[in-house]
């Protein structure tokens, strides 16, 4: 179990091999829900993965029944399911950290705790999200779990400002907002070391993302708010965090390229159906048609120039 005030415990090296080239990205074995839509979920996880240069290892812990507008229901894998996938995996191929995200029941929970403690030398990101279209009962008995189970192996824990809150500090009654580091402190009474708290609002139209420890900040960034509603930016930032420390980034200098990198998601982010925007968490991989367009130019604008040179050289070989 991490203490609240260590360090997480750097990626595992890769095992050494003949040879070397083949060893590839680092992997991180993500704990997750099937997501149909692309929104968020195994598909963000493994997309924002492979983006930023990883491999993700995807267990399957059940499926859900949405679309890019709203969550209708979800349905859970058997934990022994769950378990077999991951076993299977680990047994053949070295993983540098775990993500975990939304796993469906206390049963699956209890599964992936047992898991990840039987390595513990690995860091565990562990992402929270908004549970509100879930049954209030089953979001109580799921949040219990992980908070006794999950929270005492996590290394990084991410959520919204808002999740946050009403999840670790129920009871908050100060006049003001309680602050990354008041949440932080409340996840370190469960032996989370380092909270990266997102969407904390600030004044005209911005929000701070933070990563803090219960004794002090390691990165502030402040972004402008996008005049939209977006669905799977937990789940991208998370998954890329996950990625990057995998592939050996320091835990501050992870957190703010993966903050940048949600940006530039969010900054091209599109609407492939009649609900919420998504993160294009491939944008990199898009075709800029305008530069394509200037390149050709450039292109037709230099056989010109040589055309024309080869005429006059022509012309004055005749006179």
């Amino acid at each position: 179990m991490n203490s609240p005030t260590s360090s997480p415990p750097p990626p595992s090296e890769p095992a050494e091999d003949a040879d070397d080239d083949l060893a590839g990205p680092a992997c991180t074995m993500v704990f997750n829900a099937s997501d149909p839509s692309g929104a968020a979920g195994l598909a963000a996880d493994t997309t924002a993965i492979a983006s930023v240069g990883g491999h993700a290892l995807p267990i399957v812990t059940g499926a859900y029944i949405r679309d890019t507008g709203e969550i209708l229901d979800h349905f859970s894998f058997d934990e022994e399911a769950v378990t077999e996938q991951a076993r299977t995996v680990l047994e053949d191929i070295e993983v540098q950290v775990f993500k975990i995200g939304f796993v469906g029941s206390p049963e699956n929970v209890s599964a992936i705790a047992e898991i990840t403690s039987d390595y513990a030398e690995v860091p565990v990101v562990a992402y929270m999200p908004n549970l509100s279209w879930w049954d209030e009962d089953k979001i109580d008995e799921y949040l219990d779990a992980f908070r006794e189970l999950i929270l005492p192996q996590t290394t990084v824990l991410v959520g919204n400002h808002s999740t946050l809150r009403r999840w670790l500090l129920p009871d908050w009654d100060g006049d003001r907002n309680p602050t990354p580091r008041d949440i932080a402190k409340a996840a370190a009474a469960m032996g989370v070391p380092y909270t990266l708290v997102t969407g904390m609002p600030l004044p005209d139209q911005h929000v701070e993302n933070v990563l803090t420890s219960p004794q002090a900040v390691l990165v502030s960034e402040k972004f402008e708010l996008f005049e939209a509603v977006f669905s799977g930016a937990g789940e991208t930032l998370s998954a890329a965090l996950a990625a990057l420390l995998a592939s050996g980034s320091e835990l501050a200098e992870a957190t703010t390229e993966a903050m940048s990198y949600l940006d530039r998601c969010l900054d091209g982010g599109f609407r492939p159906g009649m609900g919420h925007i998504l993160p294009d968490r491939m944008f990199w991989a898009q075709p800029e048609e305008d530069g394509e367009g200037e390149e050709s130019d450039e292109a037709i604008d230099e056989e010109t120039l040589r055309a024309i040179a080869a005429l006059e050289a022509q012309n004055e070989t005749r006179h």
